[in-house]
């Protein structure tokens, strides 16, 4: 008989226990369950609930609970559905009735609110430290090139010369957001809702600050029904990382256009890239494709959860037991791409060759003309104009734009002069964008300093 079997005279059929059981996936929690366990058993004894003694022995047998599941030595059966009843199934076979006191002032609706809720705030960190390694490789190639200069796009075409570092630290602020999100995730969830029982609260005397305390939670829920119906955290944190996957699949479209004939900035290291099974040529970029992919999985995700608890009534409905896998699946694919990616962006070899000529064709600087003229007075949509003019003289002719004389020039915009023709020299015109924020070499160099000190670099 099932421990909440009380008022049923039989069993679960085999195919109900298989739709109901959660252990396959939620095992994961036993380190988090058993640390809410030994809180809680601890108050239960301060408040005279249950004998200190017992609460010693449940302690200690949590610790050897949790050792046979390290050492691979510990049975999982669907009859007990979830981690939970393992847990507690285990301490009474080694107590009896001592170690059923465990679960007194307390529901598995309140209990894997607790657990989640420690599992994340473990998890959040160990993301928010890969994400610093991923900042710190991109920072690290940028100042290895920081003077590399290629072709900045929009609408996919030519449209500015910049920094090959510019572009790269773009990603950086990106994922800085990415964990400030998940940081600003953490102090939302870090909400303690043990005490908070099945909806309602519990009639014993116990003393949830006191939990609340061992277990480090910034504060204990303030409504009970909230505490187990709750799962925007879920929310929160998905919606944090699907973003963070949304930006992995932008760099991996740059990467991937990058590493292709056509483009040929860069090349990664064998280590991440496979072949063809038919053609022998073939360098794929899989890392950068299975990444871009990895971010449908992690907006299905978000979409899954957000359906999930679109339509439940208060409080605590047995569909939220779908929340875990949509949990691990996003924590597991993101985990991935912070492992691979920073050693695949450090050791990237970039073509700088490539690079500087596909950004010396002088069309790139037309805008540094119109500029220019609005120097020298003239409103900026007449510029606009003016170099508009000339460079469908120069199509028009079959003429580069720097290959056109002043006298020529000046057919189209009046206020040429010999400063003009200088202004299509790339580095020129990175150099000239020096104000903050810009691809100007003062400036991306000020970057680079700013990350280097907040990333702790070298």
């Amino acid at each position: 008989m099932t421990l909440w079997g009380g008022r049923f005279s039989a069993d679960p059929r085999e195919d109900v226990a298989l739709l109901s059981e959660s252990i396959s996936f939620d095992k994961r929690l036993y380190a988090h369950d058993i640390a809410g366990s030994k809180a809680h058993v601890k108050m239960l004894a301060k408040q005279g609930i249950i004998p200190a003694a017992t609460a010693d022995s449940i302690r200690e047998e949590l610790d050897r609970i949790r050792k046979r599941i390290e050492d691979g030595d510990f049975e999982y059966r669907v009859a007990l559905e979830d981690i939970h009843m393992h847990i507690e199934s285990a301490l009474i076979a080694a107590l009896g009735a001592e170690g059923a006191r465990v679960h007194s002032a307390r529901s598995r609706n309140d209990q894997v609110a607790l657990d989640i809720r420690l599992y994340l705030r473990d998890r959040i960190d160990d993301l928010t430290a890969g994400l610093r390694e991923f900042q710190k490789a991109l920072v690290q190639r940028a100042a290895a090139d920081d003077d590399a200069i290629l072709p900045g796009f929009t609408h996919l075409q030519h449209a500015q010369v910049v920094l090959f570092a510019h572009h790269l630290l773009a990603y950086v602020e990106m994922f800085d957001r990415d964990r400030e999100r998940l940081l600003d995730c953490r102090k939302r969830l870090n909400v303690m809702p043990l005490g908070s029982g099945a909806l309602a609260g519990s009639t014993l005397p116990i003393d949830r600050e006191f939990v609340c305390a061992e277990l480090g939670f910034d504060r204990v829920s303030r409504n009970s029904m909230d505490a187990v119906a709750d799962r925007d955290f879920a929310i929160e944190l998905l919606s944090a990382l699907a973003i963070f996957g949304v930006h992995v699949s932008r760099l991996s479209e740059d990467l991937i256009l990058w590493c292709s004939q056509e483009f040929g900035f860069v090349e990664l290291g064998d280590a991440f890239c496979t072949g063809s099974s038919l053609m022998p040529q073939k360098k794929n970029p899989d890392v950068a494709e299975l990444s871009r992919g990895k971010c449908a999985r992690l907006c299905g995700d978000l979409v899954a959860m957000l359906t999930l608890c679109k339509g439940l009534p208060l409080t605590y409905n047995r569909d939220l037991q779908e929340d875990k896998e949509r949990i691990f699946d996003a924590l597991d694919t993101v985990s991935m791409i912070l492992k691979v990616y920073p050693p695949m962006i450090a050791t990237m070899a970039i073509r700088r060759d490539r690079m500087r000529e596909a950004a010396s064709d002088p069309a790139l600087m037309a805008t540094d003309l119109a500029e220019k003229l609005v120097e020298l007075g003239v409103p900026f949509r007449d510029a606009h104009h003016r170099v508009g003019a000339f460079v469908k003289y120069c199509r028009e002719h079959g003429k580069a734009l720097d290959a056109v004389p002043l006298a020529e020039m000046q057919q189209t915009i009046p206020e040429a002069t010999e400063e003009f023709l200088s202004l299509f020299v790339p580095e020129n015109s990175v150099a000239k964008r020096d104000i903050t924020g810009g691809t100007g070499y003062r400036q991306v160099r000020r970057q680079l300093d700013f990350w280097r000190s907040e990333l702790e670099l070298d």
